[in-house]
This record gives C-alpha cells, sequence and structure tokens, in this order.
C-alpha cells in the first residue's frame, strides 16, 4: 500500500484563488482586508515563517502591517502594540507571534487580542466558542486540518480519531472541533500525549491520526492502523532542517499521509488568510 498524498499545497492554492475574487470583492465596496503580525525577538523559523504569511497576502490582495519589537522589549511594550493594533481600522486581523522570549508571558498577552481582530482563533472567548459550535474564527492549524481530511473525501463523521499532542495551538481545539455534531465532525476523538503509557495501543486504534507533539520519528509504520489517515502536524527544527514526528515507513501503511513540507504547513497559512477576510466581510457595509 501507497498513501494518497494529503496535498496542502494544492488545496491552499485553490483557497487562496477563491479569497483572491473575495478580496477584489470588498475592494470594490471599500475595504482592503488588512491582516497584522506582531513578532518579538529574533526567533529564526517565526521570522520566516511570519514573512510567508506577508507574501501570502500580497499574493491576493490583502495589505499587512508588521510589528517586530526585540527580545529585551517589556511586557508593556508588547500589551501597548497589541493595543494598537485593537485599534487601528486597517487591521481586520492579527496575529501575535509565538513562541516569546524568556522572560515574556505569551498567554497574558493574547488576553489583550480583540476576539473580533483574532486571526490565529486562540484567544479563550474564541476557544470557547468553538467548544459551544458558535461561529466564531477557528484556530488555522486544526481548521486547516479538517478542510484537507474533507477535500481528499477522508471519512469523519463516525470515525475515531486520536490525536498525539494536547497543545493550545493543535491538540486542543482539533479535538473540540471534529467532536462537533455537524458535517465534516462527528467524530469519536481520543487525545494522548508523550505523558502517556503504550501510544501505540491508542495509535493502532485509529481510523483518523493526527500526530501533533513536536517529537521526532515518534510514529512508525508499526504504531499506525492499515489503511488509517495519517496526518503529520507537528514538526522540529535541527539547525535549518525540518523534522516531522512521523516516519517515513509510515506512507506504506497508511492510506493517506501529509507529506513532511507542503502538507499541514500551507494549510495554516491559508486558513489565516480566510480568517482574516472573514473579519473584513464582517465590517464591510452592506
Amino acid at each position: 500500500m501507497t498513501a494518497i498524498k494529503l496535498d496542502g499545497e494544492a488545496l491552499a492554492g485553490r483557497i487562496k484563488e477563491e479569497l483572491r475574487e473575495r478580496t477584489a470583492e470588498l475592494v470594490e465596496r471599500g475595504v482592503t482586508p488588512g491582516l497584522g503580525t506582531i513578532l518579538v525577538g529574533e526567533d529564526g523559523p517565526s521570522a520566516k515563517y511570519v514573512a510567508m504569511k506577508h507574501r501570502d497576502c500580497e499574493e491576493i490582495g490583502i495589505a499587512s502591517v508588521h510589528e517586530h519589537l526585540p527580545a529585551d522589549a517589556a511586557q508593556e511594550q508588547v500589551v501597548d502594540t497589541i493595543e494598537r493594533f485593537n485599534a487601528d481600522q486597517r487591521i481586520h486581523a492579527y496575529l501575535v507571534q509565538y513562541p516569546f522570549p524568556a522572560g515574556l508571558d505569551y498567554e497574558a498577552a493574547i488576553l489583550h487580542v480583540d476576539p473580533a481582530k483574532d486571526a490565529d482563533g486562540l484567544h479563550p472567548v474564541n476557544l470557547g466558542h468553538l467548544v459551544m459550535g458558535v461561529d466564531a474564527p477557528i484556530a488555522c492549524t486544526p481548521h486547516g486540518i479538517q478542510r484537507l481530511l474533507v477535500h481528499h473525501d477522508v471519512p469523519i463523521e463516525g470515525s475515531h480519531v486520536v490525536i498525539v499532542g494536547r497543545g493550545l495551538t493543535i491538540g486542543r481545539p482539533l479535538a473540540n472541533l471534529l467532536s462537533l455534531k455537524r458535517p465534516h465532525a462527528n467524530a469519536a476523538v481520543t487525545v494522548v500525549h508523550t505523558g502517556v503509557k503504550d501510544i501505540a495501543a491508542y495509535t493502532t486504534q485509529a481510523d483518523i491520526l493526527v500526530v501533533a507533539a513536536g517529537s521526532p520519528g515518534m510514529i512508525n509504520a508499526e504504531m499506525v492502523k492499515p489503511g488509517a489517515a495519517v496526518v503529520a502536524a507537528g514538526v522540529s527544527f535541527e539547525g535549518n532542517k525540518l523534522l516531522s514526528d512521523v516516519e517515513d515507513d509510515v506512507a506504506e501503511v497508511a492510506g493517506w499521509l501529509s507529506p513532511r513540507i507542503g502538507g499541514v504547513g500551507p494549510m495554516t497559512r491559508a486558513m489565516l488568510l480566510v480568517n482574516t477576510v472573514e473579519a473584513a466581510e464582517r465590517t464591510a457595509p452592506r
């Protein structure tokens, strides 16, 4: 068996085409969608990722605003920047890039983000809306994973989804999203993590396995149910080399598999653009 590629790059391109049309319509109505980014410190992968987001904006006609604070910035400076972005009418949605330098409190900072401008969908108000099944900005990577599975005809409703990783950006919001009683969800969801004994006892039961632990090579072919859909959402870096949580041999067992490059990453960025355009549409005159 050779797994079908869950091609996030191709799907993200289709989503961008749709967003380009919606952005053009907004511009005709006098509203140019605006995305803001706040980067604190000199983390190389974060800086590269933020730059990619701004290139995405340029592709589809979204205006972008960037603020780069030094690693020794005080917490008050970060909060002041957030409050300025809240008040800036050019910015319809923005994100505060994670991680923060040591000594700064990321979770305290994002509490100051206006939930209506929350491009990442990670403000507690929006996470609460997700739990309740209320429409609101959805966390980008979970939403991107859902769209990726649906696009490739992976059955979600009634399936057993196992998520390895309980982080704020993927594991916890994805578990809530896929368990909602609505189309393209309504799954039985199990969440495990690196503190659980015998993870393979859970992963081998998964119809859909999402690995988001940030632990290179933790899932191999013996830990995957034959024919399962496997989403490699957890990555880490060794120098400039991008490492996946999923070993290459999984491709010989899985029915579907997202690639290390061109899988989940492009979908995360695409859903960030979706959240931005939707935020602009909410403010546009009827």
